[in-house]
């Protein structure tokens, strides 16, 4: 991803599919830690080239990837089309309109490596609220707040900078000023945790 993009959220660019892979070689166990479940209506916020995508549309009834760099949700189009994924709507937008980009109620929101980025975060998970089903789930998986050359991935520093890295604490207290309310906190190895919402109450 590029910043210069309008809306771009800051220090959420993609990195390159190699060490994507060395972070993250079975992204399918990310969702399974973060009570992701199959048959679900689910969303990929923030897609970008559809890392997470494929494994979430393989168990997914419906699968919307949503991204506002159209050159990373092209990638994830053909990521998913070189496995002849057919259950998988791809949507250019911001994440603030995401109530203006999915056609149905959302059973599973997922978000990784993002939220840290987003400028008014109450606000993006107001927005998320407005799109869950009554028994639905916001995910957020970030990095945690450690020292950047501390989170290593190939021998080299990777992740946002520093200053840009949420507490869990923080996570929370931002998603739950957006009328969400937390129902499991899980380590994500090496470098990340998730955080589980739904409604609240």
């Amino acid at each position: 991803m590029t910043s210069t993009i309008p809306g771009f959220f800051q220090g959420t660019e993609m990195p390159s599919a190699s060490w994507w892979e060395a972070l993250w070689p079975d992204p399918a166990s990310v969702l399974v830690a973060t009570d992701f479940r199959p048959g679900v209506d689910a969303v990929d916020l923030c897609c970008g080239d559809g890392w997470f995508t494929l494994p979430m549309a393989r168990l997914a009834e419906h699968v919307t990837a949503i991204d506002i760099d159209a050159g990373q949700l092209d990638l994830a189009r053909r990521r998913l089309g070189g496995y002849g994924i057919t259950n998988c709507e791809f949507v250019t937008g911001d994440a603030y309109g995401l109530a203006g980009l999915v056609s149905r109620p959302a059973d599973f929101i997922f978000m990784a490596n993002a939220f840290h980025g987003v400028p008014d975060r109450p606000r993006l998970a107001r927005t998320v609220a407005a799109v869950l089903s009554p028994a639905g789930r916001f995910v957020i998986v970030n990095w945690h707040q450690r020292q950047r050359e501390t989170t290593k991935v190939l021998g080299e520093p990777r992740g946002p900078k520093t200053e840009l890295r949420l507490s869990p604490e923080q996570t929370i207290a931002d998603a739950e000023a957006g009328g969400l309310r937390l129902t499991a906190l899980v380590d994500v190895p090496p470098y990340h945790y998730g955080a589980v919402f739904e409604l609240g109450r």
